[in-house]
């Protein structure tokens, strides 16, 4: 095993078999982790108490029964608590997940059309692109031109066009429609409720 695996062994098995990161994907300092000489101290009631060395912050960690936690690293000193740090990485874990729990995905549905297709075909489309818009995601309407139909490019604009209006009480046009290569391309995107 390399020497870098077994220390992280180690640092692992020391705080419980936990190995929080912030943000920036570093180890959390807990207690004798952290290297610098004098921090700027945070008590366990949340009272400023100023610059002291690393030894009387740790010291008084100790007789509050708590942990010492650089909160701050990037900070000239950096920034320490006191804290329970059982209880400081649940609210981390807790505060991330209710902010995945509310960010909202949308995704890009494609409907595809052809120059020939027919008005009840281009209906049922349109009935699956309103799902699709009522459910908030966003729509790419695509229409492939194959051999001969290049050269009659406006009737595929007509397609296209026909398809927004059935569907525009829904959705809105966030794209006109636009030839890149051999396709046709349109987006669409939920109307906004007012």
């Amino acid at each position: 095993m390399s020497a870098v695996f077994l220390i992280e062994i180690c640092v692992i098995a020391q705080h419980g078999g936990t190995n929080i990161a912030t943000k920036d994907n570093k180890q959390t300092q807990i207690n004798d982790e952290i290297r610098a000489k004098e921090v700027r101290l945070i008590d366990e009631t949340g009272e400023m108490v100023g610059i002291v060395s690393l030894d009387e912050a740790l010291d008084r960690a100790e007789q509050a029964d708590l942990d010492l936690v650089n909160i701050s690293p990037n900070a000239e000193p950096p920034v320490c608590k006191i804290l329970d740090f059982g209880k400081f990485r649940y609210e981390q874990q807790k505060k991330e997940k209710n902010a995945k729990k509310n960010q909202a995905v949308t995704e890009i549905k494609e409907i595809r059309l052809s120059a020939s297709i027919e008005d009840h075909d281009v209906q049922v489309k349109a009935k699956n692109a309103i799902k699709f818009l009522q459910e908030g995601n966003k729509l790419k309407v695509s229409l492939k031109f194959r051999g001969r139909e290049r050269d009659y490019t406006q009737l595929g604009l007509d397609v296209m066009n026909k398809f927004a209006e059935i569907v525009a009480d829904y959705g809105v046009v966030e794209k006109e429609p636009k030839m890149e290569g051999r396709r046709m391309n349109m987006f669409l995107g939920p109307k906004k409720d007012k």
